[in-house]
């Protein structure tokens, strides 16, 4: 007699259009734990693709045992997809977060596992390289890891790491209770604690098919891990506003001065245009900011779901 038993090990796959390269990443990642000596599964997430990924998905879980397909009614994001591979996860002991792009060699894997037996609930994979990869996204990713060092205060998000990483159970347990909207998941991984590790690998180029992210989904992205991780904009627009109202009070001050020791000459229209424009500028500035927390507080106190799974195909392991 056989009895489903839950697996030791879950390995998450979000996927948005990723029919071409998910057969050799399905490959790549059996061969790769076929020593580990665990039993695991893979949970691909299908976030709304439009072309065959939820086919090829469902083609590996017809074939494979081991694999478990989550398919969402509509494409939710990256960070929502993960988070339901994640709510979907049956691994015992722990799970692993991997792109299904190859970028992220799940070669990598075992060395994460074994770093984890060392103790460490988390063991998060850190670039040594980003091949295939323009110099300008590298320059804007490292500025963008160096502004979450700085922004972070008590939790420091470790630099060029994605969100290719291994979490123990309890880990996940705990990272599973954060359920907000706006999900900047680099930083709800770093915000839960735990011993945790690196382990070093180099990064290679996309195996197959195109980016999903352009350079406008970036910088989104980032405005998105910076609000959702930080209230220092909101600090920096109270010391804006308090340097333009002190700077204010000094030309005011001088003004007064020159009235009374020189007179009263006719101002130039340049300089009160100048004036004019640029206190309207940092207003609308600091608006902004405080709208996108706004637009944060809103979203959150409506507590929708997450998302909502069109169909969940469980792995079928087996043991004795």
């Amino acid at each position: 007699m056989t009895s489903p038993v839950a697996p030791t090990l879950s390995v998450v796959v979000p996927a948005y259009n990723e029919q071409e390269v998910l057969p050799e990443f399905h490959r790549r990642l059996a061969e790769a734990l076929a020593g580990i000596g665990m039993a695991w599964e893979v949970v691909y997430v299908n976030d709304g693709s439009r072309d065959t990924t939820l086919a090829v998905m469902t083609g590996l879980q017809a074939t494979d045992p081991r694999v478990a397909v989550v398919n969402l009614s509509r494409n939710f994001g990256k960070e929502i997809a993960l988070t339901a591979g994640l709510d979907h996860a049956r691994g015992a002991e722990a799970v692993v977060v991997i792109d299904a792009d190859l970028q992220d060699p799940p070669e990598v894997i075992p060395a994460l596992v074994a770093t984890w037996r060392e103790g460490f609930d988390v063991v998060y994979a850190q670039r040594n390289t980003r091949e295939g990869e323009t110099w300008l996204k590298k320059a804007t990713a490292a500025g963008f890891y160096r502004v979450m060092q700085r922004l972070g205060g008590k939790v420091q998000l470790p630099p060029d790491t994605g969100d290719f990483r291994l979490l123990s159970r309890r880990a996940l347990d705990a990272l599973l209770k954060l359920r907000e909207q706006h999900r900047f998941m680099k930083g709800l991984f770093a915000w839960i604690g735990f011993p945790s590790m690196a382990v070093r690998y180099d990064r290679a180029p996309r195996a197959a098919g195109t980016t999903k992210w352009n350079y406008w989904k970036l910088w989104n992205f980032s405005l998105e891990g910076i609000t959702s991780f930080t209230v220092a904009p909101l600090k920096a627009a109270t010391y804006v506003g308090l340097l333009t109202a002190v700077g204010a009070v000094m030309y005011l001050a001088q003004l007064l001065v020159r009235t009374i020791l020189f007179g009263n000459p006719i101002a130039g229209y340049p300089s009160l245009l100048a004036v004019v424009l640029f206190l309207g500028g940092v207003q609308m500035m600091m608006l902004g900011i405080i709208g996108e927390y706004l637009g944060r507080i809103f979203n959150e106190t409506k507590q929708r779901p997450l998302y909502f799974a069109e169909r969940y195909l469980p792995s079928r392991i087996s043991g004795e």
